[in-house]
């Protein structure tokens, strides 16, 4: 590859985000560059004053079939891949004159498609074909061609060919990177468009694009020595980073963590509801008729826990709670909205960040994703509800109402408590919660301890079965009388003998909710 300065006497210009543009070829007809360009990225720089040259008139063929095709051509083509120091004869007999630097970016696909009413052709129509052969032929020719696909370059290119008067090697090879970025991630956001399109669904498919972009660079990772950025999928807006904050620090990558799984839990219920949410666990979640009654359920299920948490709130936070905010340290709080008293108070707290989040915003991919080191694992969202046509009481003791309301409501919280996890809840807030353990007995000891008294009259929920029955015979004597659990193990016979033993209700619901 040439490694010398190239010098730009001749540059493409086709571009659909002009931002930035008619500055920059100001800068590039001040040092003397010729522009070539076509269709509307032409009439803007003649509107600007800016002397242009027809991709026509060079070609000697129009543009055609609405604009499809105009630089598929080889005095174009030609002019960019052509190797200066091997075809400058060939170019010479077919009267190509080098293209030294390409200056595209395509046509708006993604914005297209983030508005839901936009129809397929429509999409379709917005595939660029031109564009990308025009930046993958500059990007490939790195030797002798440079290429900007990103008006944020436009002026550090311009610096370096006032200074230079040309492009070094390191330049070229730095906006061919990413260029061919560009052009990866705008085919995996076609590819996706078009998987996830009901009439061409498919099953996992053999090969994953993921199409992400950089958020923030994040002040640190897990630990203050890890370096961390946040990246976010392109066009979905259903995650914590589309969150609008009002105040506080910026969101650190625990911050991130902790409200993403503050929102997936708060995203179970339809009535007021709060998740408080502590090192990705659920420590306090309730429901109520109000959502200030639902705060303080949740808040209190667990305050020493809740210390330093994150509070989710699927309804506007109002005065009142965002005083009792005021009374205790909590890292994050997240709503739909805020009433302008209640930020008025929350400011008083100015480390406090305050997000608010739009929970109806629908997420583009309903997978999950979790990456292992060289690869990535990919899953349906565990979205599976229980009802009581679900399961199988299997003890002769019957659950009671008040009993099933419970269990359904704490199946919906368990999902989202990493395993192994118990929970001991009413019809309406978790009460104590065992996660994360390596044993089960363990899970439920800590589910205890955390209740406390409060124990008494609530179920327990397990996201796996009950391997032996030292879990029921621990609960015997502290007033829980219902348990709900997936079945399935060995020794269900044993656990179900206990239940009945102790005079405890239990129902199997086949299904397990592991979340790791």
């Amino acid at each position: 590859m040439n490694e010398a300065k190239v010098a730009v006497k001749r540059a493409l210009i086709s571009v659909s985000d002009k931002t930035g543009l008619a500055d920059f070829a100001r800068q590039l007809a001040a040092l003397n560059i010729k522009i070539i360009s076509s269709g509307g990225t032409s009439e803007f720089l003649r509107k600007e004053n800016i002397s242009v040259t027809d991709v026509a008139d060079i070609t000697g063929f129009p543009e055609i079939m609405d604009g499809r095709v105009k630089t598929l051509h080889p005095k174009i083509h030609g002019a960019i891949l052509g190797l200066r120091d091997q075809h400058a004869s060939e170019a010479q007999s077919h009267q190509i004159e080098w293209i030294d630097l390409v200056i595209v970016n395509l046509y708006p696909f993604a914005k297209t498609i983030s508005n839901p009413l936009a129809s397929f052709d429509a999409a379709i129509e917005n595939i660029d074909i031109g564009g990308p052969t025009l930046i993958r032929s500059a990007a490939k020719n790195m030797g002798w061609a440079g290429v900007i696909v990103d008006p944020a370059d436009y002026e550090k290119i311009s610096v370096e060919l006032t200074r230079e008067k040309g492009l070094t090697s390191a330049t070229r090879q730095q906006l061919a990177a990413k260029a061919f970025a560009h052009t990866a991630d705008y085919d995996a956001v076609i590819k996706n468009y078009l998987l996830g399109r009901a009439e061409v669904k498919t099953d996992f498919p053999a090969q994953i694009a993921l199409h992400l972009i950089k958020h923030a660079d994040l002040r640190y990772g897990e630990n203050p020595h890890q370096a961390a950025s946040a990246y976010q999928f392109a066009n979905d807006n259903s995650g914590v980073l589309s969150a609008r904050q009002h105040q506080g620090k910026q969101l650190s990558y625990n911050n991130i963590a902790d409200a993403d799984a503050a929102i997936a839990c708060l995203r179970e219920f339809t009535q007021p509801a709060c998740v408080v949410v502590k090192h990705a666990n659920p420590c306090g979640v309730a429901v109520a008729e109000k959502i200030g009654a639902a705060f303080q359920k949740a808040f209190y299920a667990d305050a020493k826990s809740a210390f330093g948490g994150i509070v989710a709130l699927n309804r506007p936070c109002d005065k009142q709670i965002a005083e009792a905010l005021g009374q205790v340290f909590v890292e994050v709080v997240i709503a739909p909205s805020f009433s302008p008293a209640a930020l008025s108070l929350l400011a008083t707290k100015p480390n406090l960040r305050v997000l608010e989040f739009n929970l109806d915003a629908v997420p583009v991919d309903i997978l999950d994703y979790k990456f292992i080191q060289g690869g990535l694992l990919i899953q349906d969202q565990d979205s599976k509800a229980i009802t009581p046509t679900d399961w199988k009481t299997v003890t002769t003791e019957q659950p009671t109402p008040a009993e099933t309301a419970a269990m359904l409501f704490a199946w919906g919280t368990l999902k989202h408590i990493k395993s192994n996890a118990i929970l001991l809840a009413t019809t309406d807030a978790t009460v104590g919660v065992g996660a994360g353990q390596v044993s089960r007995i363990d899970a439920v000891e800590i589910a205890l301890r955390k209740a406390g008294d409060k124990a008494r009259g609530t179920i327990m929920a397990s996201d796996a079965f009950f391997p032996f029955r030292d879990s029921i015979d621990r609960i015997a004597n502290t007033g829980i009388r219902a348990v709900i659990q997936p079945g399935g193990s060995l020794k269900d016979n044993e656990v179900i003998n206990a239940c009945n033993e102790h005079g405890i209700a239990m129902v199997f619901t086949g299904n397990r909710c592991f979340k790791h």
